[in-house]
């Protein structure tokens, strides 16, 4: 069904909206997928907070023109799924590696992330980025390493003592 102008305008302003907040976009070509496995693509995709749509590729480039992911304006050709991540990086990525496990027909074509483009190979790497509990959880970790150490540092000496005061006494009796 053909679109007429102004709803392409509101297609166009809602991705738009949707890029300028994204952290990442992830285009796969989806032709071959059932309407069955479509749907459950989407329940997917609101669950792990991931933004999906399919759009012509001249819509998608005329919202995407003043945002990061102007980087991908020249290789949107064909019937493309765009997946935008909405709350960490890498949802996109993993919903998309995910779900091309058991879908063969969706193919990754291209990765969008700070500006950059990189090919489809590269949902791995997205994929493997940590979700912020994850990364949270990590820094927390290195935060709390120096103080470890410090404690340890500093029960040494009276560890040592007690150490040598056990074995003068074992030698003793």
């Amino acid at each position: 069904m053909a679109l007429n102008l102004n709803q392409k305008k509101e297609v166009v302003a809602e991705l738009a909206e949707v890029a300028a907040k994204a952290h990442s976009l992830v285009a796969a070509e989806y032709a071959g997928l059932t309407v069955e496995q479509f749907t459950d693509l989407r329940k997917k995709a609101r669950a792990a907070g991931v933004y999906l749509k399919v759009a012509k590729n001249t819509l998608v480039s005329r919202a995407v023109e003043n945002t990061d992911y102007a980087v991908v304006q020249d290789d949107l050709t064909g019937p493309l799924l765009y997946a935008f991540s909405q709350e960490d990086p890498g949802a996109a990525g993993r919903l998309i590696k995910d779900f091309a496990k058991t879908a063969d027909k969706l193919k990754p074509r291209l990765v969008a992330i700070g500006g950059q483009k990189y090919p489809g190979t590269h949902v791995d790497v997205l994929a493997s980025l940590p979700t912020r509990e994850q990364a949270l959880s990590m820094l927390l970790s290195v935060m709390v390493q120096p103080a470890t150490l410090l404690v340890r540092v500093l029960a040494e000496p009276a560890a040592q003592a007690a150490r040598v005061i056990n074995a003068v006494g074992q030698k003793a009796a």
